[in-house]
């Protein structure tokens, strides 16, 4: 009989960018010598522009003199993946999970969170599909609905996705998509003329299309912001 799987899901709100990577940081080291079982972040961020790996930051196309003036941030990160925008009204999961746990390669970790994200624009009746070859993310037609940038460290997964709910699209204006030229961004507002629930709600619902295309039978929800603050308290 196959083991009960378990995924612990801490919801925090709105978390400055520098914040969460460092917590994601120490939940990999925890992780990786077991003391922690698999764990999904979910959250938003203030405005930020995210560099990946590949420090691809000709894609930005406003002087960096200029971010402040926007209300913005840039952070270099080890990611994979270009250039990319996180701000408030977006759905975001870093999941912290074992690949060598789950059985499964990194292009297939990624097709999963394509599938997390395709399901979840189709609640809304809204048809998203992976990119064309050498287009990262989810999209709608010609318009991207939802980014990925992973990172992978001894088969420890963090980083993760971003699924446009209702962000200020004029951010995008600012770069080069995932390094993708001449291409849109959209938001699942934009894709539907359902009226939408909560963020909240539909936070959750993105983690419950996760959960069930990952293969987890129990969600342990940890709903206390203050998690941050112990993290660094005990630091």
């Amino acid at each position: 009989m196959r083991a009960v799987r378990n995924l612990e899901v801490w919801k925090l709100g709105l978390v400055n960018y520098l914040d969460a990577l460092k917590l994601q940081e120490k939940l990999v080291l925890d992780r990786k010598s077991h003391k922690i079982g698999d764990t999904l972040l979910s959250l938003q961020h203030p405005p930020t522009y995210t560099v990946g790996k590949r420090q691809t930051v000709h894609n930005l196309l406003i002087p960096q003199s200029e971010l402040e003036q926007i209300g913005a941030e840039l952070h270099y990160t080890q990611r994979g993946g270009d250039i990319t925008f996180h701000g408030p009204h977006q759905a975001i999961l870093y999941p912290i999970i074992s690949l060598r746990d789950t059985g499964l390669g990194a292009r297939r970790f990624v097709e999963k969170i394509e599938s997390t994200m395709i399901e979840m624009a189709g609640l809304y009746g809204v048809k998203a599909s992976p990119g064309k070859r050498c287009e990262t993310g989810v999209w709608v037609g010609e318009k991207k609905i939802g980014a990925i940038g992973v990172r992978i460290s001894s088969g420890i997964t963090s980083h993760g996705m971003a699924f446009n709910i209702d962000p200020d699209l004029n951010y995008f204006r600012h770069i080069v998509p995932c390094g993708i030229a001449d291409k849109e961004v959209t938001s699942l507002r934009r894709e539907t003329d359902l009226d939408l629930p909560t963020e909240e709600i539909i936070q959750e619902q993105l983690i419950s299309c996760f959960a069930r295309i990952f293969g987890y039978d129990n969600l342990i929800w940890k709903e206390d912001a203050s998690i941050l603050s112990d993290k660094k308290e005990t630091e």
